[in-house]
């Protein structure tokens, strides 16, 4: 059986440096992981000869046994080929560790790196700028990765190393009667590395709680009950997993001249009654100050008035709503004598019946005394 030539494999020349080697088996691994690769039995041979070759051209005295013996040579020095998954991800730490955490451990029973928490962040706005959209800054608190580790949780100069518990895999077996029960490893917790020097900043950790402002663009058109996703703005999750996602949730406050309707905009407009019965030239507010409004003669209350583009802009991008002015017509309450008999005669001319003038009480007792005089 013809023995493979490791350097063919990574497609390297001999000379190759070990930053050569090292990008050389990123790509061969990206490109023939079997969870990429379900079912494919070539480029699982293949990601299995460039773990080996990874193995052996990575290790300066292996590659020199290599480079004058072949693989012969190295397994007259007690080397031994992978032969299988198992084998691979148990040595996770000599062949990925310095790579970073390229496709978690699924295989092995290793724990993945978990991906960091999602935050919520509430945002209070006003109608104009729910309205016409903004840029806001919020700040957020959670975790971030460790500047001086980058996440790793090791000292800076170091890396961990395998754990010397479960040998890399995460899991450690043990065997009661004929039962064989696996558990997450009490040492590397899953990871199946340790770190022998932790980070003195994170103290071994990989990640720091820290407060971060953002510039949040907000779109035009947003209401109370809208959220906004900003991925991987969450909070960092472990060495080499995603971050989460920011939700800002977002509350519109009430506004005092306005009640929104979807796009649509609506304010109560009163009137007195001799504007709407004789027609005027009001004043009305709008987002983007005041404009003046005619009022038809004999407007009713209820009646409405609608001034187009005038309102929210859409969310989805298409123009914006209308300002709905809806007229309330104010009857007087505390009328003048003259206004009083101005109403009184104008009753008349309609011949409708109104109630009787209201007297006083020196009125009413004129009255009676008056009257008593003019029986005697």
């Amino acid at each position: 059986m013809t023995q493979p030539d490791y350097y063919e494999v990574l497609g390297l020349q001999r000379s190759a440096s070990e930053a050569d080697i090292k990008k050389a088996y990123r790509q061969c691994a990206l490109k023939y992981h079997p969870d990429r690769n379900p079912g494919n039995k070539e480029a699982e041979e293949q990601f299995k000869l460039a773990a080996e070759a990874y193995q052996v051209l990575s290790d300066p005295k292996k590659r020199q046994v290599f480079d004058q013996f072949g693989i012969e040579g190295l397994k007259g020095r007690g080397y031994q080929p992978f032969t299988g998954f198992d084998d691979i991800f148990g040595a996770f730490g000599d062949i990925f560790g310095d790579l970073g955490d390229l496709f978690g451990f699924s295989r092995t029973g290793r724990r993945r790196g978990r991906q960091g928490t999602h935050i919520r962040h509430d945002l209070e706005l006003d109608l104009a700028e729910a309205a016409f959209g903004c840029d806001k800054q919020i700040e957020v608190s959670g975790y971030v990765l460790c500047d001086k580790c980058g996440g790793s949780g090791a000292e800076p100069g170091t890396k961990p190393a395998r754990c010397g518990t479960c040998g890399g895999a995460g899991q450690v077996t043990a065997t009661q009667g004929f039962f064989t029960v696996r558990t997450t490893c009490p040492t590397c917790g899953g990871a199946g590395m340790v770190n022998r020097d932790p980070c003195v900043a994170c103290r071994g950790r990989g990640r720091v709680q820290r407060p971060r402002t953002l510039n949040v663009k907000i779109p035009a058109g947003v209401d109370t009950g809208c959220k906004l996703r900003l991925g991987g703005e969450g909070e960092a999750g472990d060495a080499g997993a995603p971050a989460g996602d920011l939700y800002v949730a977002i509350h519109v406050r009430a506004h005092p001249d306005f009640e929104r309707s979807g796009d649509d905009l609506v304010h109560p407009a009163i009137i007195t009654m001799t504007q709407a019965a004789l027609g005027a030239d009001v004043a009305i507010p709008t987002l983007e100050g005041e404009e003046r409004l005619s009022v038809a003669r004999g407007t009713q209350t209820g009646d409405t008035k609608r001034l187009k583009g005038k309102g929210v802009s859409s969310l989805r991008g298409f123009g914006r709503g209308d300002l709905i002015v809806q007229f309330l017509v104010r009857t007087p309450a505390n009328l003048t004598p003259r206004q009083e008999e101005l109403l009184r005669e104008f009753a008349e001319t309609e011949e409708q019946a109104v109630s009787g003038e209201k007297k006083g009480i020196f009125q009413r007792l004129r009255e009676s005394i008056e009257h008593t005089l003019d029986k005697g």
